[in-house]
């Protein structure tokens, strides 16, 4: 039995899991407990995340035990997603703008499970994020190029185009100061490694047309997703030409 399966088997012993939840967190510490949210998710009920989900800033400040009641609460919130209760993704939405990193987290981990459930449904939804704001373009970024969700050709192109107009976004940005882009483009830093690994051959083509633009952020990018070693796995002669493209 695994540590999911442990901790699903606790919780259905308890009628009150707050203090449980807090008391085996990790936090304050480097990592939440994912195993025990991912169990939250599998036994909690609409009632127990909405109310999770609710904690604010001033309620549950970031790296405290409450704050992994909120992740909780949000992961949560995409098992109903992806169990049909698709209204739960415009809650993630707002979420995923969240000044707290750990939500933030919790959004792309919630967005992820509608992928495993319904990968199309959650690609729809993401080529609609990418013309939010940065943080929404980084959550669409991160809950897509994650390799267990791009399981065939077609939904590796849609993932890839996603990143394509991200990039596209990032180099009409003005304010490259600004904390939300700073945290895109350090998202933005590993994701096309992913959706190029699962589909080369056309991956390989939009990332050449990267490589060499003139914008100081995309180069950054392009040369932080060479590093990946699932890129040079692929074709290590591609990525030493693309690095010297970047030089």
């Amino acid at each position: 039995m695994g540590a999911s399966d442990e901790y699903r088997k606790t919780l259905l012993a308890l009628a009150h899991w707050d203090d449980y939840l807090r008391s085996k967190s990790g936090l304050p510490g480097p990592r939440g407990n994912l195993e025990l949210a991912q169990a939250v998710a599998d036994e909690g009920n609409r009632d127990l995340f909405e109310r999770y989900a609710s904690l604010t800033p001033e309620l549950a400040p970031e790296n405290s035990p409450d704050v992994f009641l909120a992740f909780c609460g949000i992961v949560g919130l995409g098992r109903l997603a992806a169990d049909g209760k698709s209204e739960n993704i415009g809650r993630l939405r707002k979420l995923a703008s969240d000044p707290r990193w750990r939500i933030r987290e919790g959004v792309a981990m919630a967005l992820q499970r509608i992928g495993e459930k319904n990968m199309d449904l959650l690609l729809m939804h993401m080529e609609k994020w990418v013309k939010g704001g940065a943080l929404e373009q980084r959550a669409a970024a991160a809950a897509i190029c994650e390799p267990r969700l791009l399981k065939n050709d077609n939904y590796s192109k849609r993932a890839l185009t996603i990143l394509n107009e991200i990039t596209t976004r990032i180099g009409r940005v003005k304010d490259r100061k600004n904390k939300e882009f700073i945290v895109l483009r350090k998202g933005m830093g590993y994701c096309w490694s992913v959706a190029v690994a699962s589909y080369f051959i056309y991956g390989k083509k939009l990332m050449e047309h990267w490589t060499v633009s003139k914008d100081k952020d995309i180069r950054w990018i392009m040369r932080e997703n060479l590093k990946k070693n699932r890129l040079i796995k692929c074709d290590a002669q591609w990525v030493k030409e693309m690095n010297r493209r970047l030089e």
